[in-house]
């Protein structure tokens, strides 16, 4: 259920949903059940989607919570409006409780990767890191990183596009699982595709892509999945800088 639960739009769409739903639960209880023990059953949920989504699942999820909770929950009723200063501040309490959340559980996955893994890739993520961050340039965090996933994922080849996407290519997901259109890939028992995508995302938006070939035969664990994701999120920051001149023209 969580493969189809944490893909991208399918996560949205939860995030939206699950509040209103748990909102509607609790209706008949309206009036004995206090208004801060309603903020914390919807906190619940917007753990349980950040835990399963992606940061802007949570996000979306805290901001859904806050306004049904706005609407069924306090005076005047059926209306996003608040005479209660007590319900105003949980109400915003609940939404910024709700937005931490959805940023620590991102936060978790990340180092999840870091616990199932072995020193030999700790220590991929730590020189990975430790370049990105010592002001080297971007063509050689993208070279280091290059290298790193042909060995890591015993490719064939593999190459750095900057700039626009083109073509819908299988591509490797941030939580290891490989997509073709919009079904998943079975990696474990299937291998990889022969040409994947691993996007690279800065904090300008899209940079660009690792193209992967696949070496016919092999399949990486998924562990080393994981990995090939946190490297390339590692050379994100020297990748988005690169970029900002060319955007900008």
């Amino acid at each position: 259920m969580r493969q189809y639960v944490s893909r991208g739009p399918v996560s949205l769409l939860v995030a939206v949903l699950a509040p209103l739903l748990l909102a509607v639960v609790l209706l008949p209880w309206r009036g004995h059940l206090a208004n801060t023990n309603v903020a914390l059953l919807l906190v619940v949920v917007v753990v349980a989607v950040a835990a399963l989504g992606h940061r802007l699942a949570g996000a979306l999820a805290a901001l859904s919570a806050a306004v049904w909770f706005d609407f069924f929950f306090t005076l005047p009723y059926e209306r996003l409006t608040i005479s209660d200063s007590s319900d105003v501040t949980t109400a915003v309490l609940l939404l910024l409780v709700g937005l931490a959340v959805s940023q620590l559980a991102a936060r978790a996955r990340r180092f999840q990767v870091i616990a199932v893994t072995d020193a030999g890739y700790l220590g991929r993520i730590h020189d990975t890191a430790a370049l990105a961050h010592s002001g080297a340039s971007a063509h050689a965090v993208a070279e280091h990183v290059r290298a790193e996933l042909v060995d890591l994922l015993e490719l064939h080849g593999c190459r750095f596009e900057y700039g626009t996407l083109m073509g819908n290519p299988p591509r490797l997901e941030h939580d290891g699982s490989v997509m073709v259109g919009r079904k998943r890939w079975d990696a474990d028992r299937l291998g990889l595709p022969d040409e994947m995508e691993l996007r690279v995302f800065g904090s300008s938006g899209y940079v660009g892509r690792f193209m992967l070939d696949s070496t016919p035969g092999t399949m990486p664990s998924a562990q080393a999945r994981l990995v090939a994701v946190t490297l390339a999120e590692q050379a994100s920051s020297a990748l988005d800088s690169a970029m900002r001149p060319v955007q900008a023209a």
